[in-house]
């Protein structure tokens, strides 16, 4: 069973997605934070269940689909997931990804 750990960047991401969101619904904010969370969770049995995105001397970056958001990780060469963010799908994901690279 693989270890998920959320990235601080990750983190700022579902911070800025749920006062995004919440400025219309607070309750549609919830749900999309605790959906994405959870979709992540999958990842502890099936870490490579996303597609390859690109490979790192670090690992694989995978992207994991939920709704209209795409979750960007890092699979680890010791067996550990690194979430590096949630994007809307309408976002330029590479924009971000060289950054985090």
């Amino acid at each position: 069973m693989a270890k998920v750990r959320w990235t601080s960047e990750a983190e700022r991401w579902l911070g800025e997605i749920y006062s995004y969101i919440s400025q219309d619904n607070v309750n549609a904010a919830q749900q999309v934070i605790a959906g994405i969370y959870k979709k992540t969770q999958i990842l502890k049995d099936f870490p490579e269940m996303g597609y390859k995105y690109r490979t790192e001397p670090e690992g694989d970056i995978r992207i994991l689909l939920y709704g209209h958001y795409r979750i960007a990780y890092l699979t680890r060469n010791d067996g550990t997931v690194d979430i590096l963010g949630a994007f809307h799908g309408a976002m330029r994901i590479d924009r971000y990804l060289e950054i985090l690279a």
